[in-house]
């Protein structure tokens, strides 16, 4: 089994430790760099076919290429190499090698015609060199909005990338519209004394590059494993049933997602064996409209035009029976007599799914009347504490089955009132 070489995301950090087959291992920043590829084919040995010339090579963030090894140098996965740019030399770290390159170049389209050289392995003054100028891209790409926003472009430069030897830095930037940079590069050549190179990149690119989580709690597609970027339209949403919501539908990059386009073919291969959700059928109570469809059960709901309050269960070979009684001038049974599930909207809280009170509605009765219903020689539990739970043994009777105790007003059964001495007003 071959090894799975991870280094970082940066391609002037390579931070790993190799391994004794040459390949290198995961480093100890715990990072791997984006859109790589596992050599499955490192380990076995095929000598029917030449070994190709040709090596993957990555930069910064997901930009790769591939170039040919003319002096027949001895690379592996994780060497970090001079190759041939414009002008000047640039540095790389080699991600691929073997057959599986053939088939990225083919995947790519990349020609075996006029290719790029690979001069030799890189030494301490170019790795030196490198990482001197990849440490100046951040303070270079704030600097470079500064002067962007000063000129009142209308663009954003997401990210910037020097070349190995300095000679030349790339600015990556996003735009609604075309933009006018003459004045923009006179600006940064005077300022960063270096040949200056403007790509503008879509917004999936954007996210792409940068990076981040999406709503499903996982890293971006495109800047994990997504390569190819196909076009998104709410379409997808429909064929799914899902809601035309925009901040839903949206993701980092500010357009529809890419994932709404990975179960679409199922979708669409289900939705085969459904007539149109526009379908409406005569019936002996009248005429009756599709509400919506449940794809996972094959059933669709109808409802009469007349009372659409009442929807209907029906299983879809059904649906195709009644319309096609239809097509014979024939009227279809009623919906109550073909029904599955009779549903009324009354019932049925049709907004559920997006009503944030529906889990407090179990509950919000509990506790009530809990003892109403106690047998009469069931005591309540006794949650005193331990020490004074023994205070009811004690007692020969209960608080309930005492007598009361005399109050000072009553008067005893046998009770008379002494005579008192008349007053004399006089005395």
């Amino acid at each position: 089994m071959s090894c799975g070489c991870k280094t970082s995301g940066d391609s002037s950090h390579s931070c790993g430790t190799k391994s004794a087959n040459g390949c290198e291992s995961v480093d100890t920043c715990g990072n791997s760099y984006k859109l790589s590829v596992f050599d499955w084919l490192s380990n076995i040995n095929n000598p029917s076919q030449s070994q190709t010339d040709f090596v993957e090579v990555r930069f910064k963030n997901d930009r790769k290429f591939f170039y040919k090894n003319v002096n027949k140098l001895p690379l592996h996965m994780g060497s970090v190499i001079t190759v041939e740019s414009s002008p000047g030399h640039d540095i790389g770290v080699v991600s691929l090698t073997g057959e599986l390159v053939k088939i990225q170049m083919k995947k790519k389209n990349v020609t075996e015609e006029n290719p790029l050289k690979i001069y030799r392995l890189a030494n301490q003054r170019d790795i030196e060199v490198w990482q001197e100028v990849r440490g100046k891209e951040e303070s270079v790409k704030i600097q470079g909005r500064k002067i962007a926003y000063a000129l009142n472009l209308e663009m954003k430069i997401t990210d910037v990338e020097y070349q190995g030897d300095g000679t030349k830095v790339t600015f990556f930037y996003t735009a609604e519209t075309r933009v006018d940079f003459r004045q923009l590069i006179k600006e940064f050549a005077s300022l960063f004394r270096t040949k200056i190179d403007m790509k503008q990149i879509g917004f999936r690119q954007e996210a792409a590059k940068v990076g981040g989580i999406g709503s499903c709690g996982r890293e971006l597609c495109c800047s994990t494993w997504l390569t190819d970027f196909r076009s998104v339209n709410t379409n997808a949403a429909r064929y799914q049933q899902l809601s035309i919501n925009p901040q839903k539908l949206a993701g980092q990059c500010g357009k529809l997602k890419c994932c709404l386009n990975y179960e679409l073919d199922s979708y669409l291969d289900a939705l085969s064996d459904f007539p149109p959700s526009s379908t409406t059928i005569d019936t002996e109570k009248g005429r009756a409209f599709c509400i919506k469809i449940d794809v996972f059960k094959k059933r669709m709901w109808f409802a009469y035009t007349d009372h659409s309050m009442a929807w209907y269960d029906l299983d879809v070979q059904d649906v195709k029976k009644m319309i096609a009684k239809n097509k014979n001038g024939e009227k279809a049974p009623a919906l109550e007599d073909v029904k599955v599930h009779d549903i009324p909207v009354k019932s049925v809280d049709l907004i559920q799914e997006n009503n944030m009170d529906r889990f407090e509605r179990r509950g919000k009765n509990s506790g009530k009347n809990q003892n109403k219903k106690r047998p009469n020689n069931q005591q309540k539990p006794d949650n005193r504490p331990a020490e004074n739970q023994g205070d009811r043994k004690k007692k020969p009777f209960d608080k309930a089955v005492q007598p009361a105790a005399k109050s000072p007003q009553q008067k005893p059964k046998n009770f008379k009132k002494k005579p008192q001495p008349k007053r004399d007003d006089n005395a």
